[in-house]
């Protein structure tokens, strides 16, 4: 049974990915996923911001970087070389240590910052690169149309650097969703990863001070990647990727059903180990044999907006028509 996919052109053998996380942020760790049978993995990602929280700590402050041109850009360079270098390491190592595809990932806010590191990934050997990307609306003078501006502004910084495949990984805070990621994926991308989970806030009664909700997924939130997967499987141009409450190998079915080319999983092998890779793809496996499906392709998308006959299951929001068929 034929369990291979294709995502953004590289060819897995199978659709789980291992997401960005500690669990790929070391070759050790990255081999230990592709031992245990991952189709690709997500490196853990660069952080743009804890990037220039270091530039300023070592410039004594934020004054210093702006108000002295040569000495603020060697400040840059050393520092960002440190931390960026060591990646490059990464993905050299992982390159030399798996057989199987290896995404670099970024996490950035701003348009500048990351362009011309992109062809250095790409020249130590990362196969993708995925663009990790949530920009908080939070500045009431800042329009939603400004706000989004900003993520086209990015992509189109990265892209003229690099020739290896390009996936954002996204959250869903957009107003015309589909709109917007119909837009997105035109715009010389390759992948989009739906969708991306934020550290919340909570409140300690206790002790009255702010901390994080749970940084895991739940199964849970399966839905709402499931939604909007199937909404926009075969309208836009690029692959699509689950991620968020794929646990088990069901949820992975589910999401390939409404037209993912493939899933990254991390909460999944927290919660159980590396192991859970095999059990997964087994219990695809299992699945298909059932449906007498040979490939992925036979029955990827079958689900999706676009091949269903009674599409409102995706556009349904309200509770009414559930309970007038299923009683009180």
């Amino acid at each position: 049974m034929d369990i291979s996919t294709t995502y953004m052109g590289m060819k897995l053998s199978n659709p789980i990915i291992v997401g960005s996380s500690g669990m790929t942020s070391t070759v050790d760790g990255i081999k230990h996923m592709a031992d245990s049978g991952a189709g690709a993995v997500a490196l853990k990602s660069l952080f743009e911001e804890e990037i220039m929280m270091e530039i300023s700590k070592a410039s004594g402050s934020g004054a210093v970087v702006n108000n002295y041109g040569e000495a603020a850009e060697y400040m840059r360079y050393y520092v960002r070389e440190e931390n960026v270098g060591n990646y490059f390491k990464l993905i050299e190592g992982a390159k030399k240590s798996v057989r199987i595809p290896v995404i670099a990932s970024i996490n950035c806010v701003s348009a500048g910052e990351w362009g011309n590191y992109a062809k250095s990934i790409e020249n130590a050997g990362a196969d993708a690169l995925e663009l990790n990307i949530f920009i908080m609306p939070s500045d009431a003078k800042l329009t939603g149309e400004a706000v989004e501006r900003r993520y086209f502004d990015i992509v189109a910084g990265v892209k003229k650097h690099i020739k290896i495949p390009l996936a954002l990984k996204l959250g869903y805070h957009f107003s015309g969703m589909a709109y917007f990621l119909t837009a997105l994926s035109s715009s010389g991308i390759q992948g989009l990863v739906l969708f991306n989970r934020f550290v919340s806030p909570d409140i300690d009664l206790r002790t009255l001070t702010m901390t994080a909700m749970p940084v895991y997924s739940t199964p849970a939130e399966l839905a709402l990647p499931l939604r909007w997967i199937g909404m926009l499987a075969g309208r836009v141009k690029c692959d699509l990727s689950a991620s968020t409450g794929v646990h088990d190998g069901s949820s992975l079915a589910k999401v390939l059903l409404v037209g993912a080319s493939c899933a990254e999983i991390a909460t999944a092998i927290y919660n159980n180990g590396a192991k859970q890779i095999g059990v997964m793809l087994e219990d695809l496996r299992t699945w298909m044999g059932a449906h007498s499906f040979k490939k992925i392709d036979d029955f990827k998308g079958r689900l999706s907006f676009k091949n269903i006959e009674d599409p409102i299951h995706y556009e349904q929001a309200q509770f009414m028509k559930y309970f007038s068929d299923h009683g009180k």
